[in-house]
């Protein structure tokens, strides 16, 4: 018998375990379950292969060309040797040509173009980590959402249980003659307004779920339990840790070596070369017959023609990277207004929830006072209901307080990315 109900209490814990989740497995789950996350994957590859590309360009280069024309005239020579037949060039001429090159030195091309990729790559990495780390303030937002109708829930179920309690006094009192089946009624009326009032939040708290359920990409049932989070966890200082800022860091680097490249373009280049061909005439020109032939050497090209944009391209990668920095600053200067905003507010509930156990303490002695008199029959029950109803939105406003305290904790950490692990 022991072991039975040792295995029931295990299992009624392991169900109630499983039916909680937190903040941060819920934030978890949702990015984990956000589409976008899949291009994670697809700029890795693309970054491969972008540098596999880059990289063949130090292999050799083949180029294939063929070429045959006739033309009007052709070189002869003015002299006639006699005994000697020399025949100038033919005016038809064929040629079939195979060249292989290989690079050398390229100037620094090839180098710089891989640390574009990887610099580029790494910028669209960190704008994939803006547009999810903004997911983090939508389940926010749905969390506390639902934790705020949980509270309210809570304080129209204790409303409920209040008034089901007068209404069986009212109903005693009736009997006795010091109210009438009018108070009855209107105790009865205030119960079904909570009645309502339970269905409109119950049906909002499903549509939250099904909300937090599409984020996370779990099943969110009705029973599910949200772990309110700890409220002692709170941030000091306003050091801004946002993934914005490594993107217009990411770009910053960009523009760098963006700037850095302009100097391949001015470099001389070497690479060697080998022609292998079959024409008409060949090499020798003066014998008028195909023939095989081939040729190999060094090539050295320096081409100044980038120079004279180079100011230009210059001041315009600068003009970018001020551009860059000018947003980062106003990036920053907002969510410092929203940090001084964020503070404002927690500053104010802090100080109202100091104030709000005083206040309900205050409303249940009025409500029971007025309990008390509509007993001996020296207050209407309208008038008790109103003192009901002001304790319930006493309890009421302490609850919306402390969620909202939490949220704009939150919220301000989400500010500075403060709770990054």
């Amino acid at each position: 018998m022991k072991r039975i109900l040792f295995f029931i209490m295990f299992f009624t814990v392991a169900i109630s375990t499983r039916a909680q989740v937190t903040l941060d497995e819920c934030r978890h789950a949702a990015q984990e379950n956000y589409p976008l996350v899949r291009q994670y994957n697809l700029i890795q590859l693309a970054e491969q292969y972008n540098l596999s590309n880059a990289s063949k360009g130090n292999l050799p280069q083949i180029n294939i060309s063929g070429k045959a024309s006739y033309q009007s005239d052709a070189t002869t020579f003015p002299i006639d040797i006699p005994g000697i037949g020399i025949k100038g060039l033919p005016k038809d001429q064929y040629q079939a040509l195979i060249e292989v090159q290989q690079n050398i030195w390229d100037g620094g091309q090839i180098h710089h173009q891989k640390k574009e990729i990887k610099a580029v790559s790494q910028e669209n990495k960190y704008q994939l980590d803006v547009s999810m780390y903004a997911l983090n303030e939508q389940v926010n937002q749905v969390f506390f959402g639902i934790l705020l109708l949980n509270e309210q829930l809570h304080q129209n179920a204790l409303l409920h249980d209040n008034l089901q309690r007068n209404l069986k006094n009212i109903e005693a009192y009736r009997n006795n003659g010091i109210a009438n089946d009018a108070d009855v009624d209107a105790v009865k009326v205030e119960i079904l307004n909570t009645k309502q009032q339970r269905i409109q939040l119950s049906e909002n708290r499903k549509a939250y779920l099904r909300m937090l359920s599409l984020l996370t990409g779990k099943q969110m049932d009705e029973q599910i339990q949200l772990v309110v989070p700890d409220m002692e966890d709170e941030i000091s200082g306003d050091i801004i840790n946002r993934p914005e800022l490594w993107l217009y860091e990411s770009q910053k680097q960009t523009v760098d070596i963006r700037r850095h490249a302009l100097r391949a373009g001015y470099m001389p280049k070497f690479g060697l070369f080998a022609q292998g061909g079959y024409g008409n005439p060949g090499l020798d020109m003066l014998k008028d017959k195909f023939t095989a032939y081939y040729i190999i050497g060094a090539r050295l090209t320096w081409n100044f023609g980038s120079l004279y944009t180079l100011k230009n391209d210059k001041q315009k990668l600068d003009t970018q990277r001020q551009q860059i920095e000018s947003n980062r600053n106003l990036f920053l200067f907002n969510t410092h207004l929203k940090l001084a905003e964020q503070d404002g507010k927690i500053n104010a509930l802090q100080q109202q929830m100091k104030e709000d156990d005083e206040i309900i303490r205050l409303r249940t002695n009025i409500r029971q006072a007025a309990e008390a008199k509509v007993a001996n029959g020296t207050l209407t029950v309208t008038e008790m209901l109103r003192e009901v109803t002001a304790e319930s939105l006493a309890r009421q406003t302490q609850a919306l307080h402390k969620i909202e305290l939490l949220m704009n904790m939150y919220q301000k950490k989400h500010l500075t990315n403060s709770h990054t692990h």
